[in-house]
C-alpha cells in the first residue's frame, strides 16, 4: 500500500509514456433487490485483487468511491492490456460479465457502465496541493510545481522527459 502521508506542496504527476484512464462503475437502481446488485458489488474487489497480484496485466492503480453510484477510476499501461483483461476467458472479468448478463441483463435492477480514455504522452495535466498521493499521483512520478509548470497551460504543453 502506498504512503498516505500528506504532501504539503503543490505537485504534479508525470508519466513517461501514454496511458489509459478507465472509469467503471455500477448504479444500484433498486436498493431492496440486494440479491441482484450485491454479487456485482462483490465482483469489483475480486477483479482488482487479481490485477494487483498480476502486474503484467497492465493495471497501474486506481481509486473507488461508494454510494448509490459506485465509481472506480483506473489507470492502465495500454488499451491493449485493458482489452486483454476484459476479454480473457482465463481471468475474472469475462466470467463475471457473463454472469451479469445472465442474471441481470437488461431488467433495470442494476446499472453498469464504463468509459475509456487513451491519453498520449504529454496530453494531460494535473495538480495536487496538500494531498496524499492520489489518482495519477499514485501511479506517476510526482514533481514539485515550479515556475516552468505553474499553470495548467504550462503543464499540458510541457514535454515529458
Amino acid at each position: 500500500m502506498k504512503n498516505k502521508k500528506i504532501i504539503k506542496d503543490r505537485v504534479t504527476a508525470k508519466k513517461d509514456s501514454g496511458f489509459v484512464v478507465f472509469l467503471i462503475g455500477m448504479r444500484i437502481n433498486y436498493f431492496w433487490k440486494i440479491h441482484r446488485w450485491f454479487p456485482i458489488f462483490l465482483s469489483f474487489p475480486k477483479m482488482v485483487k487479481e490485477l494487483i497480484k498480476n502486474q503484467s496485466l497492465g493495471y497501474l492503480g486506481g481509486e473507488t468511491w461508494f454510494g448509490r453510484n459506485i465509481i472506480t477510476i483506473q489507470y492502465w499501461e495500454s488499451f491493449d492490456k485493458l482489452e486483454h483483461f476484459a476479454r480473457s476467458k482465463d481471468l475474472s472479468h469475462l466470467p463475471e460479465w457473463q454472469k451479469f448478463l445472465k442474471k441481470v441483463g437488461t431488467n433495470g435492477d442494476v446499472g453498469v457502465w464504463h468509459e475509456t480514455y487513451i491519453i498520449n504522452k504529454g496530453q494531460y495535466e494535473n495538480i495536487y496541493a496538500n494531498m496524499p498521493p492520489f489518482l495519477l499521483g499514485k501511479v506517476g512520478k510526482l514533481e514539485k510545481v515550479i515556475t516552468k509548470n505553474n499553470s495548467a497551460r504550462k503543464r499540458v504543453n510541457q514535454k515529458n522527459s
